[in-house]
């Protein structure tokens, strides 16, 4: 039997007006998920324990398998496991992303958040503008690393774990309010806006039309985190196929190994196909049991506000991901059960996440459930069937039982 987990980020989402109160999964053209609810088992899981954080970091932990509340000491330090940055146990890490804020104001305090990835900007501008900043904000104990596209890391040494807020949940409002009350941190940065604003690869964004990435903004503090081994713990060999950082650092944390698939960038124009295929292969010819596909688009959508982008994410993995590789199981006659779900919801009109419940399939290749007609956030509650503790679900991907 071979295991396969195809994490939809933030798909589930609230009705909305414009798609007629659907929301948009139900308004998407998913024939292949469909087809697989039919005789699937369609539920609902809370993938974010009660009173923490609905981030991707606590959510993909529960889902992995690794209770939140058990293993989870920041969202950057396992960012940080995915590049290679050296921590020692008393550091802290922080995400850094570079931020497009608005530019009129005259203070800094009283610019407004406008975009928390600059457009999605691309890994090798990004990377010319950290080089800028690690040079302009150069201090002892503080040290830059690039991440992928808009998501980077900022390590101190024997640092203090402090609370800093997301990007993604104050999109339009004004920042002073949401600043850090470290003040290094806050003058770092102040002074980040100064060194990016008028730098040559924000001049050239802006004259292309494109969000220029004109500041730093920390968040998601951490500690090194501890997690089991996924092999020692489940008994099977998995891997990691996700562009993100985070879920590449959760995959060393547990010991797994990540696979990078080439045009996997984490947007809406991702290699879905190239995903499949790596995970069918993964799979079918490299011996591995157990593969994680990791999908960002839907999130970046619902954070963007886009509904109409968030169909087109889920359309295409339902196409270029989830039909092929149904039916290159099918054709190889190898047994597999397979788990749908997203990690959170990301809904459009909040445009950042969400704690609630979302819904599951579970596909057998040797069973037959009583399913659905479609998969959606609404048949899964319809079914009845909610499992309360998230990370018990891949206990129940890989055939022990719920508790």
């Amino acid at each position: 039997m071979k295991y396969i987990v195809i994490l939809c980020d933030g798909m589930a989402d609230e009705p909305i007006e414009e798609l007629g109160g659907r929301t948009p999964l139900e308004a998407a053209r998913t024939m292949n998920m469909d087809h697989l609810a039919k005789g699937s088992e369609i539920g609902m899981v809370r993938t974010v324990p009660e009173g923490m954080a609905p981030g991707s970091d606590t959510a993909n932990l529960s889902v992995i398998g690794y209770d939140p509340k058990e293993y989870y000491t920041g969202r950057s330090p396992l960012e940080a496991l995915s590049i290679g940055a050296e921590m020692a146990p008393e550091d802290v890490s922080f995400r850094c992303n570079l931020v497009t804020l608005s530019e009129e104001e005259e203070r800094y305090e009283d610019r407004h958040i406008l975009d928390h990835s600059s457009g999605e900007i691309s890994t090798e501008e990004a990377a010319e503008l950290l080089s800028a900043l690690s040079e302009g904000l150069k201090r002892k104990g503080y040290t830059f690393y690039v991440g992928t596209s808009y998501r980077h890391l900022l390590i101190r040494e024997k640092g203090k774990v402090v609370e800093l807020t997301a990007p993604h949940d104050i999109l339009t409002k004004q920042i002073g309010g949401y600043l850090p009350e470290d003040e290094v941190l806050r003058e770092m940065m102040v002074r980040s806006y100064d060194i990016l604003k008028d730098h040559p690869v924000n001049k050239k964004r802006r004259a292309e039309g494109k969000n220029p990435a004109n500041s730093a903004w920390f968040w998601g503090a951490g500690t090194r985190p501890a997690l089991r081994s996924f092999e020692e713990k489940n008994g099977v060999k998995g891997a990691m196929i996700s562009a993100v950082d985070l879920l590449k650092g959760i995959a060393v944390g547990a010991g797994m190994d990540n696979i990078i698939v080439e045009g996997a960038n984490g947007g809406l124009d991702t290699n879905y196909a190239g995903k499949a295929q790596t995970a069918v292969k993964a799979l079918t010819e490299d011996g591995y049991d157990f593969v994680y596909v990791h999908i960002e688009a839907p999130d970046e959508m619902g954070h963007q506000g886009s509904f109409r982008d968030k169909i087109t994410a889920i359309e295409r993995i339902d196409e270029q991901i989830i039909g092929p590789v149904r039916s290159s199981f099918e054709k190889s006659g190898i047994d597999f059960r397979m788990l749908i779900l997203p990690d959170h919801p990301t809904p459009v009109h909040v445009r950042t996440h969400t704690a609630d419940p979302v819904p599951y399939l579970l596909y057998d290749s040797t069973k037959h459930f009583d399913g659905q007609d479609t998969y959606s956030e609404r048949t899964g509650k319809q079914t009845g069937i909610f499992v309360e503790k998230g990370d018990r679900l891949m206990d129940h991907l890989l055939e022990k039982t719920v508790q």
